[in-house]
C-alpha cells in the first residue's frame, strides 16, 4: 500500500510501499495519481528500474515522447528513444567531451523549465530515473507554480488570466548561447503558444505555466513581455516554493509538469552521471484542454 511522507510544507512527498519493478495494482495506480494531484513530486527510493521497467510503469500514464536526440541526423543513441539521456555519457557510456553538442544542449537543463512546453501538446508527468549519480551536486530542484500562482496579488491574477506566451527550445537554448541546431531540427520545432495560466485538472487549482522555453508574450510588445516573464519566475522560484532533491542511486522522481518548474544543479564534469527520463505526453494543447472550473460549474 502506498505511503506518503511530505517533504516540503507545500509540495513533493516520498512515497514508498509499492515495488514499481513489478506490475502495479490498479488501486495503486490510482493511489500515485491521486498523490501527484496532491504533491505534483513524489519520490520514490531505491527501485533500480531497468529501462523496460522505467517504460513499462511510465506508458501506465499515458503516451510516451521519443528523445529529441532521435530526430539528429546521424546521431547514436544510447538509450531506447521513448527516454530521454540525461546524463554526461555517450553512446559508449563514456564521459562527453568538454565541447560535445550534447554536453552543451543539455546545460540548458539547469535554467527553470517544464518539459516539452515547446511541442504544441506539452509534457504531462516526466519520470527521471538516478542510475549513476555524482558524490557531491547534480540536484533536482522544484518549484510549486500553484503555491506561486496564489502569492500573488489579485490584480496581477487577473491582468495574467487571459495571456499566450509562445515557446520555443531554441529560445532557452540561446540564452546560454548554443545554436548548433540542424535546420531539420529546428523545421520541426517551430514555435508554439502556451496559456500563461492554467488550471490543473487533478486539483482544481489555478497554476502559473512557466519556462525558460518562454520567449514572449503574444500581443504585447517584446521588452514588455519578456519583462513580465522575467519577473514572473523570479517570483514563482524563491525559496519557499522551491524543493531541493538530493539523488541516491536507485531513485525515481515523478513530477507533473503542468503545475512545476524544474531545473538541475552543477556538479563536478569528471564524474558520471547517468539519469535517464520518460516523458508522457499531456492530452491536448494548453489552448484546446477543457477548463475544468468552467466545466464544473457548468454541471453544476
Amino acid at each position: 500500500m502506498l505511503t506518503l511522507t511530505p517533504l516540503h510544507p507545500l509540495f513533493a512527498a516520498e512515497a514508498a510501499g509499492v515495488d514499481l519493478r513489478q506490475p502495479v495494482a490498479p488501486a495503486d495506480f490510482k493511489a500515485i495519481e491521486a498523490a501527484l494531484d496532491r504533491y505534483a513530486v513524489l519520490v520514490f527510493r531505491g527501485q533500480d528500474l531497468t529501462d523496460p521497467q522505467q517504460i513499462a510503469f511510465s506508458s501506465l500514464f499515458g503516451p510516451l515522447g521519443k528523445t529529441r536526440q532521435a530526430d539528429r541526423p546521424g546521431q547514436k543513441l544510447r538509450l531506447h528513444p521513448e527516454l530521454s539521456d540525461i546524463s554526461n555519457l555517450d553512446e559508449s557510456n563514456r564521459l562527453l567531451a568538454a565541447n560535445d553538442h550534447r554536453r552543451m544542449d543539455g546545460l540548458g537543463n539547469r535554467l527553470w523549465h517544464t518539459d516539452r512546453s515547446f511541442h504544441r501538446v506539452p509534457a504531462k508527468y516526466s519520470l527521471l530515473t538516478g542510475h549513476v549519480v555524482p558524490r557531491t551536486g547534480g540536484e533536482t530542484e522544484f518549484a510549486d507554480m500553484r503555491a506561486a500562482y496564489d502569492a500573488l496579488p489579485e490584480a496581477t491574477r487577473q491582468s495574467l488570466e487571459d495571456l499566450i506566451a509562445i515557446h520555443s527550445i531554441f529560445t532557452s537554448r540561446a540564452v546560454i548561447g548554443y545554436t548548433d541546431f540542424t535546420p531539420e531540427e529546428r523545421a520541426a520545432l517551430p514555435p508554439v503558444p502556451q496559456r500563461l495560466v492554467r488550471v490543473h485538472p487533478g486539483s482544481k487549482r489555478k497554476s502559473l505555466y512557466l519556462a525558460s522555453h518562454a520567449s514572449h508574450i503574444e500581443g504585447m510588445p517584446l521588452p514588455e513581455g519578456r519583462l513580465l516573464l522575467l519577473e514572473l519566475m523570479e517570483h514563482a522560484t524563491q525559496r519557499p516554493f522551491v524543493y531541493s532533491h538530493a539523488w541516491r542511486q536507485g531513485d525515481l522522481v515523478i513530477w507533473d509538469n503542468r503545475c512545476t518548474m524544474h531545473r538541475a544543479r552543477p556538479f563536478d564534469p569528471a564524474e558520471p552521471r547517468d539519469m535517464r527520463r520518460a516523458t508522457v505526453a499531456d492530452s491536448a494543447s494548453t489552448l484546446d484542454q477543457i477548463d475544468p472550473l468552467q466545466e464544473q460549474g457548468a454541471g453544476g
